[in-house]
Formats: structure tokens, sequence, C-alpha cells
């Protein structure tokens, strides 16, 4: 048949016009060097996977090993089955690794279970495992039709794509042009495979067809455009070479369509065998001959795979026998395949498949739901449970569509709704797919009468009214209504259960009221057996922290305990929470990292957002400053992509409260005001706290105290906590020191007492400090204040703090120099002075600059006056340099990578007056601790 031969496997030499591209692809891979990673588009038939083919043939050919997959339109619903066919042939070394990444991988690729592994391990797994199999060899990993590549899948691979050199790995993708996966993230740079040019097609032409009539030639140039596919295949459909022929073809079809056209008319010429198996193969979609072998004898007449000779003959199909694996000679074919059946015989294929995938849950259930036409609760129950699975594989986007199909073959009633409601909760809180999980959950309300009261209904639309106009007292309402009439009997393993009370706990956060998390404690009071330990810490730590927090210390240290090994983000963000207002969200920083790590790679969205969230407030507490800010703008961006505009107002108090400390007030009144503006009308008080906390501190640090007062009494009045708001514990030394600097020192000492009786000082070394330092700042008589602002700075732990510890160094410098210890006024001064400049802190640093002219020196006793030239980041980056790090070791520590560490190390070093690194510790002085 004309044009058979451009499906024998590719070698150099068979490819026209195509050596540059050749070279510029070899290039910009790394090949046997250092390796690199390229995705190569273009339009179906251009020649991507003839090119694939010449590059890998070319790799093994100077010893490079390679590594080949296929993304298949009929498996990309299957979570990592594009990894699984990258990484099948290594089963037995995926047990060389260690046993957190063994057991990821496995759990991932389904070959054992267990709980759902963490992308970024399982990604780590496979970088380990590519290592391994490499063996320090060069290696090329190529993937085809990367566009139909499994999003589980895709993002580990986008991963790996970004690591290739560190194991001299290349990486080759392709995708049709505008059709891409990995690369709509910036992951890899692309080449586009351009047609061949008119000098090359004429060449292709007249070497694969010497007979043609030079007026046919010439139409079927026109026709093709400089695609080879085209070029090869469009003279096989054509009985004869003559121009008539050729102008019957139907040129106003898209080139695609013609293709398939042409392989259409070959596939139906085979026996209704081939034709039958051909269609198993590409509806199995991994070329497992084992499967199809198996599958094909359920088939109702009984095939066996030697009825595809005349398919392979007609170049339409091959044995990989390296991988021993069917493959399709173009993905065209493929979808021809499809195209011509029918749809009563893709049922019987896909209830062929679903008989023999037995040990496969995910595949088989997914194959039963294409065989069923009707309601099925059997087929649906399969499909609900295959979700589980695929959640719990890592792939929320994956469980949401296999749950919305389960809905659609559950028979009329509570379980179609109850389905859907899911769909639509793990949309909204796990996917970040904010719209389709409004659609799905509006579908549910349609299916039943009874969705509004169901608890996963209840949740998602909580979400969804937090994000849109809603306010928290509507969304309050439908989750107590939810929880307290459903018939649950409070059974603490139920997940609908408890995802709904978590959901309870973050609208009665937002509202700040005591009423609001009434119904929450009497829910979680019922819990049988027991509590789960996050609800039962987040009752004392998320909701009246200032009289329960301190409560919840062994809760805590248990779930942070628990985190060492976890794969579970949902357990790291929800620990996170609980452990916010108890100054323990450094116990969840490395955990949190992960996450984020894990989200940038296209993990779960609304995951990453809460760690960016425990990870922004973490840095504003321990003079992470840079770092908070870069993730703030990381937050607000992540929310405008996902329409989370409920949790923005975190990132922006993140933004005003940096921007009060370090002295640009206009700025963090602008920001506050937006918030509480944002706030108010919607119910959700607990973010104007948030907001009147960032205007409070910018008016202290303009010595506008009276602004101040108005703030800090507006989220708690002075001489009481208000009660669940929880906020008011990080305004309670702004508000003594407001109070005591307009003369309101009744007020100022009420409070103090208020503090001491709910026993502030227990939750935290922060606390402890605050506490102590109000007591001092309201104190009248010089000797107590003085001593209590000693004992403040004496609590252990309480350096952690740098921001509010230099704020009390401050305060106990101004009240020695107002006590007439001029001298001993000077060291907490400069140590003051010394923080805030690292921070720049400009305000601050300024008050304590003019407390150290008035006690009579003018400039700062340290020895090394140029280190508060150094930003924050520089500053910590020179310390850890000094103490013997190395590049790599600080990058880790910090999270950047080593470059960055070289690049601020260059930076630093004329700023401090030195040239070298063993000068650093000569220069930092005593400021190197």
């Amino acid at each position: 048949m004309l044009g058979s031969e451009s499906y024998t496997p590719a070698t150099t030499s068979a490819l026209v016009g195509r050596d540059h591209d050749l070279r510029m692809i070899r290039d910009l891979l790394g090949l046997g060097a250092n390796g690199g990673a390229l995705l190569l588009s273009g339009d179906p038939g251009v020649g991507k996977s003839a090119v694939l083919d010449v590059i890998a043939e070319a790799a093994q050919a100077d010893g490079t090993r390679v590594l080949r997959a296929a993304g298949v339109e009929f498996e990309a619903h299957c979570s990592y089955s594009g990894l699984n066919q990258f990484l099948f042939p290594f089963h037995d070394a995926i047990g060389s690794l260690e046993a957190p990444f063994r057991h990821a991988l496995r759990v991932a690729l389904g070959f054992e279970g267990g709980s759902p592994p963490e992308r970024l391990v399982v990604s780590n797994a496979v970088l380990m495992l590519l290592q391994t199999v490499a063996a320090g060899d060069p290696l090329l990993l190529i993937i085809d039709d990367l566009h139909w590549i499994d999003r589980a899948s895709a993002a580990v691979l986008g991963f790996v794509a970004r690591r290739v050199g560190s194991i001299r790995t290349s990486f080759l993708a392709a995708a049709r042009t505008g059709a891409r996966s990995l690369h709509d993230g910036g992951t890899l740079p692309e080449y586009w495979l351009q047609p061949l040019d008119e000098e090359a097609a004429v060449l292709l032409v007249s070497t694969k067809f010497p007979e043609l009539v030079s007026s046919a030639r010439q139409r079927l140039l026109t026709l093709a455009h400089g695609n080879p596919l085209a070029l090869l295949e469009l003279p096989s459909a054509l009985p004869t070479m003559q121009v008539p022929d050729l102008d019957d073809f139907p040129a106003m079809l898209p080139l695609s369509q013609r293709l398939e056209t042409v392989f259409g008319s070959r596939i139906t010429e085979l026996p209704p065998s081939s034709q039958c198996l051909l269609l198993l193969a590409a509806l199995e979609g991994m070329g497992d001959l084992g499967v199809l072998q198996a599958a094909a004898r359920q088939a109702a007449d009984g095939y066996d795979l030697d009825d595809l000779a005349p398919a392979e003959r007609s170049q339409l199909v091959y044995i990989d026998e390296g991988a021993r694996r069917l493959r399709f000679r173009h993905p065209l074919i493929r979808s021809s395949v499809v195209e011509n059946s029918t749809s009563a015989e893709r049922r019987a294929v896909h209830s062929s498949l679903a008989q023999v995938l037995i040990d496969q849950p995910e595949r088989r259930a997914w194959h039963l739901g294409e065989a069923t036409l009707e309601p099925d609760e059997n087929v649906a129950a399969l499909l609900e449970q295959a979700a589980r699975i695929t959640l719990h594989r890592g792939d929320a986007v994956g469980a949401m569509r296999t749950l919305i199909r389960s809905a659609d073959l559950t028979p009329p009633g509570p379980d179609r709704s109850r389905r859907l409601a899911e769909a639509a909760y793990v949309g909204a809180e796990s996917t970040g797919a904010l719209p389709s999980a409004q659609r799905i959950l509006d579908n549910a309300r349609h299916t039943a009468r009874d969705t509004d009261s169901s608890l996963h209904s209840a949740a998602a639309t909580a979400l969804l009214i937090l994000n849109d106009d809603g306010d928290v007292e509507t969304a309050h309402s439908l989750l107590v209504c939810a929880i307290e009439t459903e018939d649950h009997g409070y059974q603490a393993d139920n997940n609908a259960l408890v995802d709904a009370l978590h959901a309870l706990a973050l609208v009665s956060f937002f509202g700040a009221r005591r009423d609001l998390w009434l119904p929450y404690y009497r829910a979680v009071e019922k819990l049988t057996p027991s509590v789960p330990p996050v609800l039962s810490a987040l009752g004392k730590t998320f909701s009246d922290p200032a009289r329960t927090g301190a409560s919840a210390s062994a809760e805590l240290d248990r779930l942070v305990a628990g985190l060492v090994n976890t794969t579970d983000l949902v357990h790291v963000t929800r620990t996170g929470t609980a452990a916010l207002y108890s100054d323990r969200l450094g116990d969840v920083r490395d955990s949190a990292w992960r996450v984020v790590r894990i989200g940038r790679d296209g993990g779960p969205a609304r995951r990453y957002l809460s760690s960016l969230i425990h990870l922004c407030l973490d840095g504003y507490l321990t003079g992470l400053w840079d770092q908070a800010a870069r993730l703030a703008e990381e937050g607000l961006q992540l929310c405008e992509t996902h329409g989370y505009r409920a949790f923005a107002w975190y990132f922006l108090y993140i933004q005003a409260i940096l921007a009060a400390a370090q002295g640009e007030a206009e700025k963090a009144r602008a920001t506050a005001e937006r918030i509480i503006q944002w706030a108010i009308p919607r119910g959700a008080t607990c973010a104007a706290h948030y907001a009147h906390h960032a205007a409070a501190v910018a008016a202290l640090g303009l010595g506008d105290y009276t602004a101040a007062y108005d703030h800090a009494s507006a989220v708690s009045p002075a001489g009481s906590l208000a009660s669940h708001a929880p906020h008011a514990l990080w305004l309670t030394m702004d508000l003594v020191e407001a109070a005591v600097r307009t003369n309101r020192h009744e007020q100022g000492a009420d409070h103090v007492r208020a503090m001491r009786e709910a026993g502030v000082a227990a939750i935290s070394s922060r606390h402890a400090l605050l506490t102590e330092a109000s007591a001092a700042l309201s104190a009248t008589d010089d000797e107590e204040a003085l001593s209590l602002f000693a004992k403040a700075l004496a609590m252990p732990g309480a350096e952690r703090w740098p921001f509010d510890y230099a704020r009390v160094q401050l305060a106990y410098g101004e009240r020695l120099r107002r006590a007439r210890a001029t001298t001993e006024s000077r060291a907490p001064l400069n140590a003051a002075l010394s923080t805030f400049s690292h921070l720049g802190a400009r305000r601050w640093a300024e008050r304590a600059e003019s407390e150290l002219r008035a006690s009579g020196t003018s400039k700062r006793r340290n020895k090394t006056p140029m280190l508060y030239k150094l930003t924050p980041q520089e500053t910590e980056i020179a310390r850890l340099a000094a103490s013997g790090l190395t590049n790599k070791q600080i990058a880790e520590r910090l999270f950047l990578s080593h470059r960055t560490v070289g690049a601020h190390l260059y930076q630093i070093y004329p700023k401090l007056g030195i040239s070298s690194r063993v000068m650093l510790r000569d220069a930092l002085g005593d400021d190197q601790a």
C-alpha cells in the first residue's frame, strides 16, 4: 500500500528536511552532557513522533539509555498511568529505594495500598529511581502526546523535567501546538517543529511516489502544506494517481480529519476480528499484551492476539519488543479506530476490559462506567470507591471527575445528590476549581430535595458563599442545619461530618463570635467513640485561645509529632491552623514548606493556600519579613488565579502589618481599610480585627497613640479580652502601650489584669513576654516597672520573636532613661536599634536612635556599624556563612538555591568592607550570634 513505508521505525537518513531540526533539538537537550528539557510542539502529522524516534535511536547508539511513554486520550483520567508506562519495567528496582520513597511510589503506581502519598515524595522517589536505573550513565526520557498524560503524572514529570540536569538526564516531550500540559506553567522551553519547506516536500514526494504525474504531485503538495504525514498518506486514499481523483478529495476538511479519513479506510478494510482488537488496544490505552490477550478472549467471539496480524501488516500497529507492549504507529490511527467504531462496540470492549482488570480497581471501575448506559448502583459504588483511591493518591481533580461519573450512574435518590455534593466539595476545598464546584452543586440541588442539608453539599456551599458576595451568617446557618439535622449518628469516622465541622470552624473563626462557635462545641462533644485530635485542638486554640489555648498544649504536641512521616496534606494544614494562636507555627514550618512546593508543582490549591498563610504569619512573628512579603505576593496571585477571594485578606494583612512595622504608615492604613471594607458587609469580623492590628502598629510607629488606642480597642475593649476574638491576643501590648501613652493608665492596668486572669502567659513564650512587658508599661512605680521589664526579657524563648522582643527592649531602655539610669539604658536601646535595623523597621529604629541620643550617645555601640546596611535576608545569610555553613547548607535552611546564596554573599562583602568569606566572622563581631 502506498505510504506504508512511513511507519517503518525511523532512522536518521529516513527523515527528509529535518537535519537542522535534529541538530537544534540535540543541542537543546544536552544529550550525553549535562542534560536538559525540551517540549517539541507542532501540528498533527508534522513529524513529531518520527523525530522522537530518530532522537531515541541516535541516543541509544551513543550509549544513552532511553525510556519512553505516550499519553493516551482514553487513559488521561487514570492517575499516574503515564508514570506507570515509564516505571513499570523497573518494578523490582523500586525495592532498592529507602522506605518512605519506596512506599510512596508503590502506592502512587497502584502496586500496594496505603495512605495517600505526598506528591513531593513521589516526585523525589522518581528522581531517585531514575538515578538508580541510569547507574551513572546518561538517560533520555521521551514522552509523546504529552497533552494526553494524566494530571498526576504530568505534575511529577514536570518536577523531574526541572531537575534533570542533576542526574545527567535529558527530557524530551512532544505535544500538539496549543495543547500542552507541562509547558502551561512555563516548565519547559519549546521547540516548534515546522512543516517541511517546499524543497524538502518535493524531495519526499518524488522519493516515495516517483510514478506520480507532475500535475497530481503539485496538487498533493498544495493540499499537504508541507505536512509529512499528509504527503505520505493522502495518495494512498486514491485508487489512481490522476489529477481528477485528487480534485475529488474533500479539500475543505482540516488536514487531521483528512488523515483520519485515510486511516479509517484502511481500518475498515481489515477483518472484523482485527478491527475489534484494534478497538480493544485503543481503549485499553496501555498496550499491555497480557491484558489485551485476556480481554480478547473475553470478547463475544473469543479473539486472539494473532488476529492483529493484518493490522500489523497494514502498518497500523507494531509490537514494542523491548517494553512488550502494543503501539499504534501514529496517534491519529488510534483516534481513527475509535471514531470508526459504534457505541455498542465500544461498550462491549469496555466490558471485556473491566472483566480482566480485577486487580486494578480504578481502571476497572472506569471501564465499567463506560460500558454502562443506565443507572446502576453497583457500578456507581465502584466508581465512588475508585474516586477515594484517586483522592488518596493525591489527584483531587481525577477524584472529582470520577465522583461526577459515579453520580451520573446512580439511580435517582439521596446517593446521587450525595456523590455530586462530595464532588463539589472536593472541587471547592482541594482543587481550587470553584466555578466547576458551583456548577456541580447546582446540578446536585436539582437532583434531590434533601441535598441542601447534606454535609458535603453544605460544606461546599459554605466555601462558595465565602468566596462570593455572601456572608458569614448564611454560610454558618447552612452548615449548622446540615450538621444538626442529618442522620449521621455523630460518628467520628464519618468523613463528610468531619469535613463539615472543619468548614464550620473556619466560618465561625471568620465571624469571631461566641454564639457562632456554640454549635461546633455541641457537635464535637457528641462525636463517638472519640473526638478526632485536630477537631479537639481547634475547639481550644482557634476559637477562644485567650481562655482555652494553653489547655491544648499536649494535643498540639501529639499533632506536631504526627507530621514527621505524614503524607496527608490536609492533616498538615489543619494542624497548622490549630497551632496558629499557640505560636507553634514554627513546629509546622518544614511540613508547610513541603505543601507549598507540592502546590507549586500543581498540587491542591487550597492546601497550598493554607500553608502559604501559615508561613506568612510565622515569618512576620519570627522576623523573616522579606520571605513573608514574597509569599504574600504569591498567595494573592493564587487567590486571584483560583478565585479564593475569601482568603486574600490574610495576605493583604501581611502586606499591611509589614508596611506598618517598616514605617510605611500610609500603605498600611490604606491596605487595612481595604480589608475592613471587604469584611464588615460580610460579617467577617476576624478579618477586620487583623486590619485593626496593622493600623494600630502603624499608628504606634508614628507616635499617634490616640489612633493606636482606637484601633486596638476596636478588637477588644480595654480591660477585657473579647470572647472568641482570637486576634485580640496579638494586640495586648499595643493596647496597653497606647492606653498608657494617652494617659489612660487605669484602662491599661485593667487590660493587664484581664491578661493575667485569662492565663495568657501560659500560651507561649511570646505571650509571656507581652504579658510581663504590658505589666511593666502600666506600672507607675519605676522599680516595679524595671523589674517587670527585666523579667519579660528573661523569659525563655522570648528572643525568638525579634520585633516584639525589640519593642520591649526599646520600652525598657526608655523607662531606664526616664528613671535616670542613663548608662544602663544604652544596652537595651542599642540592642533594639540593632534588631530594628536588621528588620527594616525604620520608624522604630528612629525612636531607638532618638532615645540613644537623649542618653548621651550619638552613635551605635557596635563593632560593626556597616552591618546595618544589609537587608534582613543578607544578614541571615552572612551569619550562617560566618558560622561555617556551606552555600548549599544555607540554601537548604533558608529554602533558596545555592546560586542565590552565592549572589547575596557577592553583594554582602563590599557592604561590610571585606573581600572574602573568611573575613565574615570578624566583620560580624558580636552580631554573629
